[in-house]
């Protein structure tokens, strides 16, 4: 991206997706106080947690505590991830409509991950849009398992471009094209990026990729030169789905935020982002895997991003 381009906005999915497989719950006054850290550095959008069963996925289980204790300034910023249309009016009910429906493409990894096949998860979509709307908020429609599956393999793109102009769901504020596993290439995300723009220009398209096979900031620079006005990206490359064998870190906001270069972002404002990547996946007991962060500790103080010792 150059300084003359348009360029995309940072979703920082640390608190959902990034903490999903670390099988930790982080505190309530943890997640508020990240949260409040990303919006004061100037990270405009965070998807905050989930709706999902704290049984099945342990990390989100004070989601509800988290929404309740941000104000509503703070939870214009945030997003948060739902399956079902309880789901959608438990957030909703909770304070939260800011709502990201997610769904994949293919029907094993939906079944795995969600307990019903695509179309039945794609039928209950129209209410759930009805209930965010009837609340004045926005609605994404997510698209997980957009190139592959890890039970079933290749994704047909068509399959992908068909249920993102279902008229079911065309309203949709935004669409998500997930890369779950991280297996995708740029020819593969450029081209279906931009095609997912194509098929409505009046809603943003998402692009949520995953560094398993290393390509996760070259792929989401191609999402955003084919058309995604957001990039999904989580502190130190935390994150994966427990559903879905081989899926590992999300790509690392830190390697976005530098590759991008967005005019909030500052030397000092980057090195406060690091620190605060550093506290949480120390506090996890998790391996930090952003190249960007382990630059800016190196020794070559003359470049201005590098932190400076003392």
């Amino acid at each position: 991206m150059t300084a003359a381009s348009t360029t995309p906005i940072l979703r920082d999915v640390t608190l959902r997706d990034g903490l999903q497989l670390t099988g930790k719950l982080l505190s309530t006054e943890r997640k508020v106080a990240a949260v409040r850290a990303l919006i004061s550095a100037g990270v405009e959008e965070i998807e905050l947690g989930s709706m999902a069963r704290p049984d099945l996925v342990p990390p989100m289980a004070n989601t509800l505590e988290v929404v309740e204790a941000l104000t509503e300034d703070e939870l214009a910023h945030c997003w948060i991830w739902v399956a079902t249309p309880g789901q959608v009016r438990r957030a909703v009910d909770a304070g939260i409509t800011n709502i990201q429906y997610c769904l994949s493409v293919s029907d094993a990894h939906n079944k795995a991950n969600i307990g019903r096949d695509t179309e039945t998860s794609m039928s209950a979509f129209p209410e759930s849009f009805d209930i965010v709307r009837s609340a004045g908020g926005r609605i994404q429609l997510c698209l997980a398992t957009s190139f592959t599956c890890p039970f079933d393999g290749e994704v047909d793109p068509q399959r992908v471009l068909a249920i993102a102009r279902d008229p079911r769901a065309i309203d949709a504020d935004d669409i998500v094209i997930c890369d779950t596993l991280g297996q995708a290439v740029p020819a593969q995300v450029s081209s279906l990026i931009a095609a997912a723009a194509e098929t409505n220009r009046d809603r943003r398209v998402v692009f949520h990729g995953h560094d398993t096979w290393g390509l996760g900031v070259a792929n989401s620079l191609v999402a955003a030169s084919a058309g995604a006005a957001v990039l999904d990206g989580a502190l130190g490359g935390l994150g994966g789905c427990p559903f879905a064998p081989g899926a590992s870190g999300n790509t690392s906001s830190e390697d976005l935020l530098f590759a991008t270069r967005p005019e909030w972002l500052t030397p000092g404002t980057f090195a406060d982002l690091v620190e605060l990547s550093e506290s949480i996946t120390t506090e996890l007991g998790e391996e930090p895997r952003s190249k960007a962060a382990q630059g800016a500790r190196s020794k070559a103080e003359a470049f201005p991003w590098v932190i400076p010792t003392t």
